[in-house]
C-alpha cells in the first residue's frame, strides 16, 4: 500500500557535525547553511542544530542564519535542542525576536560539557523545574519535545508537565541492533511508544539511529512523527554525498511503511 509523504516519519537532518568539521579551521567551509539547503532540497523535512554553550560545534550565528534559510521552506521544520538550563531559551527568544521561524524545541538534559547526550528526563524529579520552561517555549509558538529514555511509566508524566512530544533515546537500541538482545530492546521501544500515544504525545526518536538499523525500528515501533539524524548521516555524506545520503534515510524510512 502506498502512503503519502505526510503519512511517514519525517527525517530532521542534525548538522552538528558539519559545524564541528568547519570549526577546525578559520576558511568557512564546510558550510553549514551549504548543507542545509542541500539536504532540504534532497526531501529532508527539517534540521536540527544543538547549540552548545561552548559552540564546540554548532554556534548562535549558525542557528540565525539557518533560522533564515528556513524562511525560504515553508513546509520544513526547524528544531532546536538543548538544555533549557544552560542557553537554549535564550536562543530560543532571540530567533522568535527577530521574527524567525522555530518549529520545535527538544529539551535535552545534559551537563555542558557533555560529550554527546546520553540519557533522558526523569519523574517526578524533573517535573517542578521543566514545567515553566515548557511554557515559555510554548509561550514562543515551539512545540515542545522532551528527550526521554524508552519508559513508559514516564510518558503520562511527560504529557503532565506540558510536552507535546517525547524523543526517544535510541541508543540502547543502535547498541544491540544484530544482537540477541535487540528484540528486547525493539519491545521496549514499542511499549514506550504506545504508551506516550495513549498519554496524548507525539514521538520522536534519535540517537544513533542509522541505515543499517531504521528501517526496523520504525516496523515496530509505532506513531514514529520524526527522527533527528546527524552522526551516521554525516558520516555517510562524506562517501555519498548530501543528496544521496537523504534519499536513501528516506528509503529505509519508505521501506518501513511499505
Amino acid at each position: 500500500m502506498a502512503h503519502a509523504a505526510s503519512d511517514m516519519t519525517a527525517l530532521s537532518v542534525n548538522l552538528n557535525k558539519v559545524a564541528l568539521v568547519r570549526n577546525t579551521r578559520h576558511l568557512g567551509i564546510p558550510s553549514v547553511t551549504r548543507a542545509a539547503t542541500l539536504c532540504l532540497q534532497a526531501g529532508a523535512r527539517g534540521i536540527t542544530v544543538h547549540p552548545r554553550p561552548d559552540e564546540r560545534h554548532i554556534r548562535l550565528h549558525d542557528v540565525f542564519d539557518l533560522a533564515e534559510l528556513m524562511r525560504e521552506w515553508p513546509d520544513r521544520e526547524f528544531n532546536i535542542e538543548g538544555n533549557p538550563f544552560h542557553n537554549l531559551m535564550a536562543v530560543a527568544h532571540e530567533v522568535r525576536a527577530r521574527g524567525l521561524p522555530l518549529h520545535q524545541l527538544t529539551f535535552v538534559p545534559d551537563s555542558e560539557g557533555q560529550f554527546t547526550s546520553d540519557h533522558g528526563w526523569a519523574f517526578p524529579q524533573d517535573a517542578d523545574r521543566l514545567r515553566p520552561v515548557i511554557e515559555q517555549a510554548r509561550a514562543l509558538g515551539a512545540r515542545v519535545s522532551l528527550f526521554m529514555d524508552p519508559e513508559p511509566a514516564q510518558m503520562a508524566a511527560a504529557r503532565a508537565v506540558g510536552a507535546d512530544r517525547v524523543e526517544l533515546y535510541t541508543e540502547p537500541y543502535a547498541a544491540a541492533w544484530s544482537t540477541p538482545a535487540g528484540e528486547h530492546q525493539l519491545a521496549r521501544y514499542r511499549a514506550a511508544a504506545r504508551a506516550a500515544l495513549d498519554a496524548g504525545l507525539g514521538v520522536n526518536a534519535g540517537h544513533d539511529l542509522n541505515r543499517d538499523n531504521l528501517t526496523a525500528f520504525l516496523r515496530v515501533v509505532p506513531g514514529v512523527a520524526e527522527v533527528s539524524i546527524g552522526h551516521a548521516l554525516i558520516a555517510d555524506a562524506l562517501e555519498l554525498g548530501y543528496a544521496a545520503t537523504v534519499r536513501d534515510y528516506n528509503r529505509c524510512i519508505a521501506d518501513a511503511f511499505a
